[in-house]
């Protein structure tokens, strides 16, 4: 199923002081889980991309389409995947080689229905990603805990990169070692 992301993300944040607002707005802590991921290019088709990704609990496999960097500015389609390395080896079956593998580390919390995620990815500072029903949802939940507004971006995890000055596409293993 095809379904539109509302996601924003509030850039080189402070762990412990996100788990304190978490905790003081009521959020219930999920799960803290290291992350793995394959990423393809789609021939053809700038914006969009294949993602396989381990999360730990489940692996999925998902085609987004960046449609703009507003809120809601991503489509994907993703469906959960048996095993994580049969799916990259069928994946290069169908022609598709991955054009990077990305580690990363997430503590997964909900808070109102919206899931909200503290991201550690390597070379760049932690980041919280709020993920919610709609933009107003997303809104919501930033100011349920006392974020703000203004700071929130819909950046995706590349053009984030590039405010640190770094070029991800240009790294083929994004790896915390």
């Amino acid at each position: 199923m095809t379904a539109t992301e509302f996601e924003a993300k509030i850039l080189d944040v402070d762990p412990k002081e996100i788990r304190v607002l978490l905790a003081e707005a009521g959020a219930e802590h999920v799960v803290d889980r290291f992350q793995r991921r394959y990423v393809y290019d789609i021939p053809g088709r700038p914006g969009a991309w294949v993602r396989l990704r381990d999360t730990g609990t489940d692996v999925t496999l998902c085609v987004k389409e960046i449609h703009s960097d507003a809120i809601d500015g991503v489509a994907e389609t993703e469906t959960t995947v048996g095993d994580f390395d049969a799916a990259n080896t069928l994946l290069g079956k169908l022609g598709y080689q991955p054009k990077a593998y990305q580690e990363n580390r997430r503590s997964s919390w909900t808070l109102g229905g919206a899931a909200i995620e503290i991201d550690h990815w390597p070379l760049i500072p932690p980041y919280l990603e709020i993920e919610g029903d709609s933009a107003e949802h997303v809104h919501a939940t930033a100011l349920a805990l006392k974020l703000p507004l203004e700071e929130l971006t819909s950046e995706n995890t590349t053009k984030v990169y590039r405010r640190y000055g770094i070029d991800i596409e240009a790294i083929p293993r994004l790896t915390f070692e």
